[in-house]
C-alpha cells in the first residue's frame, strides 16, 4: 500500500508577521505601512503572502487600491490587536520591574485642555517620579481617539464623549464658553457680562464643535452672526483675537494658553454654553504602571 506524503505545513506565527499585519490594516495599505515599518514594500507584501501560506488562509482581498480584508484577516485583525496590546504592556511592566517606576507615559490632547491640565500635573509627576519621560501628541478630538485606538498612546484628554463599552473614562466638571477678546472691542470698562446681541456685526471665531449651540443663541436673539473663521485650533483663534482680528468664543481654561493684558475675557449672558473635559484610556488593555501612576494623581488633583 502506497503511503501519500502530505507537506508539513507551518502554522507559527512571529511578533513581527503581526505586527506588519496590524500596520498594513491601520494604515489602509503596503506602501504607507511599509513606510510606517521602515521596511521596502515588496519585502513586505513577500512577507504577508509568507503568513497567507503559513497559516494556509487568505488574509486580503487584493486589487483594489485600499486594501480589504478576507473574513479570515478580519478574525486574524480582532486577535492580533489584542495580543499586541498585551506584548507591548508586558515588556513595558517588566522594564518598570527592572528599574523601578521608569517608561514613557504617552498620551495625546486637544489644545486648550492640554494647557489646563497638563503643566502643573507633569510638574509635579517628574518630582515624584523623576525616570518617567513623555511623549506628547496634539491635535482634535477625532485625532487623539484615532491614536489611542491604535495603541500609539495610553491616555487620551478631549472633550469629545466616548463609548464607555470601549474606554475607561474620567469626566471632568463643567466649564462656561466664554468671549475672548481685544480691549478694543470693549466699550463698558470692567464688566465681566456680555449680552449676545451686543455682537451682532462684530466678527467672531467659533470652533466647529459649538457653532450649533452658538448659532441657536444668536438666532433667539434675532440675529446672524458674523462669523469670520470656524477653526477647532484654540492657538489660532487666540492669536487672531490678541491682533484685534476678532472675538473668539473659548473654554474658560483658555485664558492660560495667553497672558496679554491686551484680551479680555467676558462670560455670555443669555447663553451660557459649557463643555468638559474627558480623560479615557482603553478598556481591557494593559497599561504602563507609569501611566497608571499618572492617572492616580491626576485623579487626586482633579477629581473632588
Amino acid at each position: 500500500m502506497r503511503k501519500c506524503i502530505v507537506p508539513e505545513r507551518s502554522d507559527s506565527m512571529e511578533i513581527k508577521d503581526m505586527q506588519a499585519f496590524y500596520a498594513i490594516v491601520e494604515e489602509g495599505n503596503i506602501s504607507h505601512a511599509a513606510i510606517r515599518l521602515n521596511v521596502a514594500q515588496p519585502a513586505l507584501s513577500r512577507q504577508m503572502k509568507r503568513l497567507e501560506t503559513s497559516l494556509g488562509v487568505k488574509l486580503f482581498e487584493r486589487g483594489s487600491r485600499r486594501i480589504r480584508l478576507t473574513d479570515a484577516g478580519l478574525l486574524l485583525y480582532s486577535r492580533v490587536k489584542h495580543i499586541l496590546g498585551m506584548v507591548d504592556g508586558t515588556m513595558r511592566e517588566l522594564v518598570d520591574i527592572g528599574s523601578g517606576v521608569a517608561g514613557t507615559v504617552k498620551l495625546g490632547t486637544i489644545t486648550s485642555s492640554g494647557s489646563m491640565l497638563i503643566p502643573e500635573l507633569v510638574a509635579d509627576f517628574t518630582k515624584k517620579y523623576p525616570l518617567v519621560t513623555f511623549q506628547v501628541w496634539e491635535g482634535d478630538g477625532a485625532r487623539v481617539l484615532e491614536l489611542l485606538d491604535s495603541h500609539i498612546i495610553e491616555l487620551a484628554i478631549t472633550r469629545t464623549q466616548v463609548d464607555s463599552s470601549s474606554y475607561e473614562s474620567i469626566i471632568l466638571p463643567d466649564e462656561p464658553l466664554v468671549l475672548a477678546m481685544h480691549k478694543s472691542f470693549c466699550h463698558k470698562g470692567e464688566e465681566e457680562y456680555i449680552h449676545i446681541s451686543e455682537l451682532k456685526d462684530k466678527p467672531l471665531l467659533v470652533p466647529l464643535r459649538w457653532k450649533s449651540s452658538f448659532m441657536k443663541h444668536c438666532q433667539k436673539a434675532n440675529f446672524e452672526p458674523n462669523i469670520l473663521s470656524v477653526s477647532d485650533s484654540q492657538i489660532q483663534n487666540m492669536l487672531w483675537t490678541q491682533r484685534g482680528i476678532g472675538i473668539s468664543l473659548v473654554p474658560l481654561s483658555a485664558r492660560s494658553l495667553m497672558q496679554s493684558d491686551d484680551i479680555v475675557f467676558k462670560h455670555l449672558k443669555e447663553a451660557e454654553i459649557y463643555t468638559h473635559t474627558v480623560v479615557s484610556w482603553l478598556k481591557n488593555r494593559t497599561m504602563s504602571s507609569s501611566c497608571q501612576h499618572f492617572i492616580e494623581m491626576f485623579r487626586k488633583k482633579y477629581v473632588k
